[in-house]
């Protein structure tokens, strides 16, 4: 399937997911019909898409001329055959309740078009149970969107035992076209990625009720000690008790029999104490705000009891054949607004260390359910979370050229969804791209290593240049990673340092292209390359004594090397930033440009560097100046002397010898 064939979209259902999706794709240009039986659900959800719209418009992200033109694209029905008669996809966003759902489904396969795509934006409902309820199965998939649509960027499409390879890579590839990050589900499985993984969570603190193990607010203290927003119980409340109970009733038909155990859940349901909606739950609610009672945080609960229960159920999807370990961390970090997921958490730890805190969970609960995965058990968690994606991924193939693109003979380095590399000529643009602050992470340093070794090989670059694509180079490391002791953070420490030094080790010429921040490591890393251009706006610095850490991927060691001790000294120990025109007379920078001059300032750069210095020259005067520097000045300029031995037997001397008497522009070849 192609994302041409796709214009008008249809989406049942104007409540707050129904009208948000529906926003969703008018904002990325596509036309969208909201259909409802209720006049009044589709009024509130005009007034929805007007007041999200406004805000937009108030905070600067939307003036009024694209403002008017997005509501231009939304219209609204109550005639489901006239609606769905010419559109190429239709979304069904009903109350999670199967039978509706069904019936949803079987009135949109009466009057869709053929060859129309459907799909479901359930949360836990089996894709492949509700594909009996449309005409063409082939081209049915879940398609769940997280709330609220419009801000939340995770996307599950979920594939159903059905489903074609061309529906399911082209709604994942139309999820990328509105800007979203959506993650493949292969398997349909109770819950997908995000649910399942919150899944077992839910049964635990259940379990905690029931057994009167923990209050509520002490639980939820110990939550918000850890630096959560909201507390567990607080949660539970603000999303419904009645949801939280149908959720484990679902599980419980799904996934274990030991999900029933919810009495405590149960009996607040029956006694109509949902929360919010309610006014009271676990506690009293007033204007959207709880009124939780002082409390201190519980001992009975650890912070790794919840990472290992992620981690194990994340290894189970895995072992289904769910969905691969990449999506599964960016499934939870998305869609539970979390700094890291459960793979993260699981490349720190053993298997023994989390199976014994499962079966520690599991003897104390009396719950099966917790007990280790086979992987787990097996001392594999390692191999287990290694895995590749659980069935072939089919990106859509291409075999036309950009217009303006230059033929190779070797094709550039391939990048990642955080690191973008293109090549123009022989100049290669490394663009982060991990957010508007592009802050490091281990998934940064696991693309920025595959980059710099795709790099080594790529023998028709000359130059690289390194830039942050949301105008930020770097504000620095994301301090909210998951460290499992000290030893860990040493590690990530030692694999910084060997990263940002295989930058100098490139025999390509590296150019920093500063603008926005470059802080803490992302300034360490700039100070790793050969060369560095900076916007006048541009802020550099180490602020990492202010957070009670020391500069640990060079800092302390590049910087005196680079402006002096006791400048370097200042700038360590005051954390203060600098910029402009003293970040150059500091020898920080080269060159300071204007924001708007800089990008086309460094590509000139790059392309006369690549195109008059002879690259073995290059390669062996960036070894002389690392490598050298770092010994007695005899062995240094012995190397000296050696490299131009190498380099009297060189093609490249004899042509720029040659084309210096005759008056030309040396062409080098590498050689």
């Amino acid at each position: 399937m192609k994302l041409e064939k796709i214009s008008k979209v249809l989406v049942i259902g104007a409540g707050l997911m129904g009208h948000g999706i529906a926003e969703v794709f008018a904002l990325s240009g596509y036309h969208a019909i909201l259909e409802d039986i209720s006049a009044e659900m589709l009024t509130k959800a005009k007034i929805g898409v007007e007041k999200s719209l406004e805000r937009m418009l108030k905070s600067g992200k939307i003036d009024q001329a694209r403002r008017d033109q997005i509501l231009s694209l939304v219209s609204y029905s109550q005639d489901l055959a006239a609606s769905a008669k010419d559109a190429d996809l239709i979304i069904e966003a009903v109350p999670e309740v199967v039978d509706l759902k069904r019936s949803v489904l079987q009135s949109i396969g009466k009057v869709a078009k053929a060859g129309s795509i459907i799909a479901t934006n359930t949360s836990n409902i089996s894709i492949s149970d509700l594909a009996s309820s449309v005409p063409d199965p082939t081209r049915f998939l879940g398609m769940h969107f997280f709330n609220p649509p419009v801000v939340m960027k995770l996307v599950e499409v979920i594939r159903g035992e059905k489903t074609s390879d061309d529906v399911f890579e082209g709604i994942y590839a139309l999820s990328r076209e509105l800007g979203k990050t959506p993650i493949k589900v292969f398997r349909d499985s109770a819950g997908f990625v995000v649910n399942r993984i919150s899944a077992p969570e839910g049964l635990y603190f259940s379990i905690l009720l029931d057994e009167g193990i923990a209050k509520p607010e002490e639980v939820d203290a110990f939550a918000k000690s850890q630096g959560l927003p909201m507390g567990v119980y607080e949660l539970m409340d603000y999303v419904g008790i009645d949801t939280v109970v149908h959720s484990m009733e679902y599980y419980t038909e799904t996934l274990s029999k030991e999900f029933s155990r919810h009495r405590v859940l149960s009996d607040m349901m029956k006694q109509n104490h949902l929360g919010l909606k309610t006014g009271k739950g676990f506690y009293n609610w007033k204007d959207g705000k709880a009124d939780i009672p002082q409390a201190t945080p519980t001992d009975k609960v650890q912070l790794m009891d919840i990472f290992a229960i992620d981690v194990n159920e994340a290894v189970r999807i895995i072992e289904e054949g769910v969905a691969a370990p990449t999506d599964i961390e960016n499934g939870v970090k998305l869609g539970l607004n979390r700094p890291f997921g459960p793979i993260s958490v699981a490349e720190s730890l053993t298997s023994s260390e989390v199976g014994k805190k499962l079966e520690d969970i599991a003897t104390a609960l009396k719950c099966d359910y917790f007990k280790p995965a086979p992987s787990i058990a097996e001392g594999k968690l390692k191999d287990a979370i290694a895995v590749r994606a659980p069935a072939p991924v089919k990106e859509p193939a291409s075999t036309e050229i950009a217009p303006n693109a230059q033929a190779t003979s070797t094709p550039p380095p391939v990048g990642t969804d955080l690191i973008q590399v293109r090549r123009e000529g022989s100049v290669t643009f490394v663009e982060f791209n991990n957010g508007r602050l592009n802050l490091l992470n281990k998934d940064m340093l696991d693309s920025l290593e595959k980059t710099i070794a795709a790099l080594q090989q790529d023998k028709e670059s000359r130059v690289v240049v390194l830039r942050g694509k949301s105008g930020v180079f770097s504000a620095g490391a994301e301090l909210s990673q998951f460290f499992s002791g000290g030893m860990d953070f040493l590690e990530t420490d030692r694999r910084g340092q060997r990263i940002f030094r295989s930058l100098t080790e490139l025999r390509q010429v590296t150019i920093a292209e500063i603008s926005g921040y470059c802080l803490g490591g992302g300034f360490e890393l700039a100070i790793a390359c050969d060369i560095r251009i900076a916007s006048d706006a541009a802020e550099m610095g180490l602020p990492e004594v202010t957070r009670g850490l020391v500069p640990g991927w060079g800092g302390t060691q590049r910087l005196p090397r680079l402006i002096g001790a006791s400048r370097a000294a200042f700038m360590v120990l005051t954390g203060e930033r600098v910029k402009g025109i003293q970040a150059m007379n500091l020898g920080l920078v080269w060159e300071i440009t204007s924001p708007d001059t800089l990008e086309n300032r460094v590509k000139t750069l790059a392309q006369k560097i690549a195109t008059e210095v002879a690259p073995v020259s290059a390669a062996l005067a960036k070894s002389l100046i690392y490598k050298g520097s770092e010994g007695p000045i005899l062995t240094g300029l012995e190397m000296e002397a050696i490299s131009m031995g190498v380099l009297f037997g060189t093609d490249d001397i004899k042509e720029g010898v040659s084309a210096f008497m005759q008056k030309r522009k040396a062409e080098f070849k590498g050689k």
